[in-house]
C-alpha cells in the first residue's frame, strides 16, 4: 500500500469549522515582519508580492498582491496594476521553467460571498494545472493531496527568482 504524506494539511483538514473571521491580514503582516521564508513571501518588488499559499489548492499555488491593503480593483494605481500584470507573467515563466505545468487557472475572488479567503486585501491566484491531475481523493475524502512540501517550493522559486538554479 502506497501512503500519501501531506502533514501541512492537518490543520486545514481536521479543523471543525473556517478560521474566525478577522480584521487581520497575513500579507500586511507577513510584510510588515521582514520574515519572508516563515510567512512564505516569495518575492517582494516595489508595490507587490508574491506568497505561497498555505493551503494550496495544488502545486505551486501562489497568490500575488499589491503591497499597499486595498481591497477593490479599482483602488490599485497604474504601477501597481502593471507591476502586479508583470509579477504575474514572471511567475507563469519561473513556474513553466521549475514544474512544467500543462496549464494554469489564475483568478482573483472579490469578496467573501465569491470566495475570498482574504476579502480586505486584493490578490490573484495562480494555479499550476497538469493533465490527468485529478485523483481519487476529492472524490471519497474531500481532501486534495499536494506532492511538494512547501519548504521544498519555497526554495525552487526563490532560486529561480534570483536567477539561481532551481
Amino acid at each position: 500500500m502506497d501512503h500519501l504524506w501531506a502533514p501541512w494539511r492537518l490543520a486545514y483538514v481536521a479543523a471543525d469549522k473556517p478560521a474566525p473571521v478577522t480584521d487581520a491580514c497575513f500579507v500586511c503582516a507577513g510584510l510588515a515582519e521582514q520574515r519572508d521564508r516563515e510567512n512564505l513571501i516569495a518575492l517582494r518588488t516595489p508595490v507587490s508580492v508574491v506568497v505561497l499559499n498555505r493551503f494550496p489548492y495544488n502545486n505551486g499555488h501562489l497568490l500575488v498582491a499589491p503591497c499597499r491593503h486595498i481591497a477593490r480593483l479599482d483602488e490599485p494605481t497604474s504601477e501597481e496594476t502593471l507591476d502586479m500584470q508583470q509579477t504575474l507573467s514572471r511567475l507563469i515563466g519561473v513556474l513553466d521553467g521549475i514544474m512544467k505545468p500543462d496549464g494554469y487557472n489564475i483568478g482573483l475572488n472579490l469578496g467573501r460571498v465569491a470566495g475570498a479567503g482574504l476579502p480586505g486585501h486584493l490578490h490573484w491566484h495562480i494555479v499550476p494545472r497538469w493533465n490527468g491531475d485529478t485523483n481519487f481523493m476529492p472524490v471519497l475524502a474531500d481532501t486534495k493531496v499536494i506532492v511538494q512540501s512547501l519548504d521544498a517550493l519555497y526554495d525552487r522559486l526563490v532560486a529561480a527568482l534570483s536567477g539561481g538554479t532551481p
